[in-house]
């Protein structure tokens, strides 16, 4: 096993990692800024280094500083978590160089998947489904990329080659547009990616986002651990995540799971790994691999038993996978709510200190984060501040978990998503299942706030004393709710039926 490692990310992935590591005995190294001093992770890792200021640029994207520490340090190995040089193949090229394992793919193997137009090439030549493409970049010829437009059938997506997180990209409904993509395309690739090649897919209507999780060792072995579904986003962004899918059949899951092993294997790939595919009418189209650990990996982990990043470090030591395909079996089901430090109506990030912090519990629910009360969230990266993972024996037990965790979670001193999130548990095309990935973003354009509709049941309504006063006031579910605001004390509670309505 791996002796000491660093830790090249911040935030709740960082504190996941090192727990992690603790489990299985290895030394931790904690990197970071000047302005994450005060992290969980920097206060129980077993060493730390400030590797620079605040802006990522001169820290967690940093190569150098982060090679240095794993120098001065004595680590045998860098684990990059998500984001910031998780799949930069240089960064994992010089980690390799400098003498240190990179926890995660070969370089080349990060290069492949990283670029759109090799890695459907390679996929394609592993059986795995794609979408109908150009089957290579567009070039300038203007004849051409309307015959291709043709073959493929409007409506087409321009999508630049480096691209990712719905960056690059652009939908084409006729001819009289197409030139004028391409070209706004290319610019915004070369000046995102550094790279101005563009592909063109058919685009496709109203499908779902689903996902399939593999892990494999580099040695010949590579497994699948069933889907997630990730359809509810905004402006191509995650919100909510779940597993195993709603409607994929077992047969459907054994058909593209083993594909994406196969695959695996033909590119010779190390570590975990996420097929993410289109799912429209019955059918599987790749869109990407990401080549690290997925934010919602915890959905995946409720309902297989694995622990995804222990496999990864193992994977790292040189050791064979631990678990055989037939090993992996779905129970239960699983539903992430990301929480983001933003105002819930504009969606503008929303940094600043923390003044009252209390995390849900009870059976089934898993709190990943790494705030606490006294936390100063930064301005400077991400705004997801936490995961609440709710697990339960089927879908809508997980989901009423989902409910009350969101409920008993407060998070005081900054606007959050919270109350979102609570929406969209309680929508009832969401309840149902199976949502496409325009449903979110459909339901919150018009104003900027989210308009679901409310499932209709029964309800609770109650009387409460204001601290200080003695006039009993009627609590209302569209009132603060008793656990987030003590000002509350209860005094009687009965069922009352409640009106289905949206929210607004």
């Amino acid at each position: 096993m791996l002796d000491k490692i660093v830790i090249a990310n911040r935030g709740e992935i960082a504190l996941r990692i090192l727990r992690a590591c603790k489990e299985l005995g290895i030394k931790t190294v904690a990197v970071h800024s000047s302005a994450d001093r005060d992290l969980k992770h920097v206060l129980l890792a077993d060493e730390t280094v400030c590797i620079g200021p605040a802006p990522s640029v001169k820290s967690y994207l940093n190569i150098p500083a982060i090679i240095s520490a794993a120098e001065i340090t004595g680590a045998v190995a860098i684990h990059p978590g998500y984001g910031f040089l998780s799949e930069n193949a240089n960064f994992a090229e010089q980690v390799e160089r400098s003498g240190f394992i990179f926890i995660g793919p070969k370089a080349e193997t990060i290069r492949l998947m990283g670029d759109k137009v090799s890695a459907i090439a390679a996929m394609k030549k592993a059986g795995v489904p794609c979408v109908p493409g150009s089957d290579g970049p567009l070039g300038d010829d203007m004849d051409k990329n309307r015959a291709i437009a043709k073959r493929i059938g409007y409506p087409v997506i321009i999508k630049a080659s480096g691209g990712g997180g719905g960056r690059g990209m652009r939908v084409v409904r006729g001819d009289a547009e197409l030139a004028q993509s391409i070209s706004m395309t290319r610019a915004e690739a070369k000046a995102a990616f550094s790279n101005d090649m563009v592909y063109m897919e058919k685009y496709l209507e109203n499908p779902r986002h689903v996902e399939i999780q593999v892990l494999a060792d580099g040695q010949g072995n590579a497994i699948y651990l069933a889907e997630r579904d990730c359809s509810m986003q905004r402006r191509h962004q995650k919100v909510v995540e779940e597993a195993p899918a709603p409607g994929i059949t077992p047969e459907l899951r054994r058909y593209i799971g083993e594909r994406c092993a196969k695959a695996c294997v033909d590119i010779g790939y190390r570590g975990a790994g996420t097929f993410e595919f289109l799912f429209e009418n019955g059918e599987f189209y790749f869109i990407e691999m990401n080549t690290r650990i997925q934010v919602e990996h915890p959905v995946t982990e409720m309902i297989t038993g694995v622990d995804l990043i222990k496999e990864q470090l193992r994977i790292a030591a040189g050791q064979p996978l631990s678990i055989k395909q037939e090993e992996v079996h779905v129970r239960g089901h699983a539903v992430e709510c990301r929480i983001n430090a933003e105002d819930p109506n504009t969606f503008l990030p929303s940094p600043g200190k923390i003044t009252r912090f209390h995390a849900p519990g009870g059976f089934g629910v898993r709190w990943e984060s790494h705030i606490y009360a006294g936390y100063t969230v930064p301005p400077y990266y991400d705004s997801m501040i936490g995961k609440l993972i709710c697990y339960g024996e089927n879908r809508d037990v997980a989901i009423a978990r989902m409910k009350n965790a969101l409920q008993e979670l407060i998070i005081d001193g900054i606007k959050t998503n919270v109350d979102l999130q609570i929406r969209i548990m309680n929508d009832e095309n969401f309840q149902h299942g199976g949502t496409n990935i325009h449903y979110l973003e459909k339901k919150t354009r018009s104003s900027g706030k989210i308009r679901l509709q409310k499932r209709q049941k029964a309800g609770f309504s109650g009387l409460f004393y204001y601290w200080g006063s003695t006039t009993p006031i009627r609590y209302n579910p569209r009132f603060p709710s008793p656990i987030r605001d003590k000002k509350w004390t209860l005094v009687l509670f009965r069922p009352i039926k409640r009106r289905a309505g949206r929210w607004g």
